[in-house]
């Protein structure tokens, strides 16, 4: 079966697996995403894309995480933590209590908690020769990143979840006789904080091979920037804009626009770019080495923010008195793509994987300047075309009949409106639009495609995948014609964002029927389906 590739007309639906039904207060890696792939597969569908899979921070956002390379310990389904032996029958009972299309993290996290616990005191008291080899294995192998991981976790712990900035100062710094100690203290905090990191790669290489079997692609997502109390800025405070005491200098944001008159704050601590070029961008290649472990193509978040980035003063209170600051995009890619031997990188291919291309999408929304339509179409990335932001004018080459080839297609991303809230919102500055740009878009979409909007989540549907974007996204909510309580995310809200969960039997074999005649009709589904 041929290896799915951005470059070969095909489709797919983006759902986050927290947002997967099941019995335990969250999506996981189980029966469900199993299901889900099948689904995708009945479908004639190619990818399943989703949201970043790290150990989400504060505000559990997936953009906000602990660690830029570990997985996220609450996708780690108890199902299979049963069928290894490790958890009992009775541990499987559904957490009570719940509302089943939310996710509430705190309450997850007590359940799957203790469950976890029990599960590494099983682990170490079989003491299974094979499965214990198997742990010292992926250890060793994961040593470059899980030792700091696992270390950082339990100190976490020790300081009762404080940021690393209020830890003593041989421990903020990092100070070798310090960090010995806590090794030593904390070994069995580490041990089990690095098996929960090998369940979630067993049962993440388990649902991968799975999909791989059916033909599917699996996109992912890297966040251009990481958080300041992370793993990845203790570890590598060179790499970062930080201050003697380790707190950020200057922070990431975007300035002021119509949705948000202040600008967005993110607050995220900028790059030192001098530092990662002097050390040839080890630390970048690191991170897409792991992200192409675990998916088949990437989507490159603020893709524009590898050209200019706002950068702003620290204890700032709002983004308004930011600045634009340049990054090294081209050097960047170069050598991120040369590790790769990707030809695009140019020069001779040097690196493990020789004459690799590597899948990547450049989310390239928002202003976008010529300069960073060069950076992009210089190593020939796919861009984002996002069919909700094509009908504001009477532009043509905004509309989804001028896509270019070279782009994915979406009814609407995770930080948009669902298509039918979209189209039935009034508009407003929580909106993202007046309620006048509502109305004209909804007249625009109208008009442009010959309908009445009685059907609308399905007459979007029709027109990205009948697109000439070579890949096609379509949002699950959209597929159901779901509103605007299952939107995913609400940039500049601090609360009540990642928390929609699909209903259980909701994709059923009617929506799987009609997705799959417009796939097929529309030449994106694996070549048995293409008509």
């Amino acid at each position: 079966m041929d290896k799915p590739t951005l470059r070969r007309r095909s489709s797919g639906l983006l759902l986050h697996p927290t947002s997967l039904p099941g019995p335990h207060g969250i999506g996981d890696l189980g029966r469900e995403a199993f299901a889900f792939a099948d689904f995708l597969a009945a479908c004639g569908q190619t990818w399943w894309q989703m949201l970043p899979v790290g150990p989400t921070g504060h505000g559990h956002s997936p953009y906000y995480a602990s660690s830029a390379l570990a997985g996220n310990p609450l996708l780690i389904s108890l199902d299979k933590l049963c069928q290894d032996g490790l958890l009992e029958l009775a541990d499987l009972k559904p957490l009570r209590g719940q509302a089943k299309d939310r996710v509430n993290y705190e309450a997850v996290e007590r359940f799957k908690g203790t469950r976890f616990a029990k599960a590494w005191e099983a682990f170490e008291r079989r003491g299974e020769r094979a499965a214990q080899n198997a742990l010292i294995s992926f250890c060793a192998e994961q040593a470059v990143w899980l030792d700091d991981y696992a270390l950082f976790c339990a100190l976490k712990e020790s300081h009762q979840d404080r940021p690393w900035v209020e830890w003593e100062p041989e421990l903020r710094s990092r100070q070798p006789e310090a960090l010995a100690r806590a090794r030593e203290s904390l070994q069995g905090r580490i041990r089990y904080h690095k098996f929960l990191q090998f369940m979630f790669h067993k049962q993440w290489r388990e649902l991968k091979e799975h999909c791989a079997q059916l033909g599917l692609g699996l996109i992912g997502d890297i966040p251009i920037f990481v958080a300041a109390d992370s793993v990845d800025v203790w570890a590598r405070p060179e790499f970062f804009c930080l201050g003697d005491d380790g707190r950020p200098t200057v922070v990431a944001g975007v300035p002021p626009d119509y949705f948000t008159e202040k600008g967005q704050l993110w607050g995220n601590p900028l790059y030192r770019w001098d530092a990662m070029k002097a050390d040839g961008f080890s630390w970048w290649i690191g991170r897409f080495r792991a992200a192409f472990s675990r998916f088949d193509a990437v989507r490159l978040d603020h893709f524009i923010g590898f050209y200019n980035y706002w950068g702003i003063p620290a204890g700032a209170e709002d983004a308004v008195g930011g600045r634009w600051l340049l990054a090294p995009g081209d050097e960047l890619f170069r050598a991120v793509l040369g590790a790769f031997g990707d030809p695009r990188a140019g020069g001779s291919p040097s690196g493990q994987e020789r004459g690799t291309t590597v899948e990547i999408i450049a989310e390239d929304l928002g202003t976008l300047t010529k300069e960073v339509e060069a950076l992009r179409d210089r190593f020939e990335l796919p861009g984002m075309r996002v069919l909700q932001f094509s009908f504001g004018d009477s532009d043509d080459r905004m509309r989804p009949h001028s896509f270019p080839r070279r782009s994915v297609a979406y009814t609407g991303t995770h930080d948009n409106d669902t298509a039918a809230g979209w189209f039935k919102a009034l508009g407003g500055p929580s909106r993202g639009r007046t309620a006048e740009q509502a109305a004209v878009e909804r007249e625009n979409i109208l008009r442009y495609l010959g309908v009445d909007g009685s059907d609308i989540h399905w007459e979007m549907i029709h027109a990205v995948l009948k697109s000439p974007s070579d890949t096609a996204v379509i949002l699950v909510q959209d597929l159901l014609g779901l509103g605007s309580e299952a939107r995913m995310n609400v940039p500049g809200c601090a609360e009540g964002n990642w928390q929609w969960r699909l209903a259980p039997g909701a994709l059923t074999a009617e929506v799987a029927g009609r997705l799959a005649l417009m796939t097929g009709a529309y030449g994106r589904g694996p070549r048995r389906w293409t008509l």
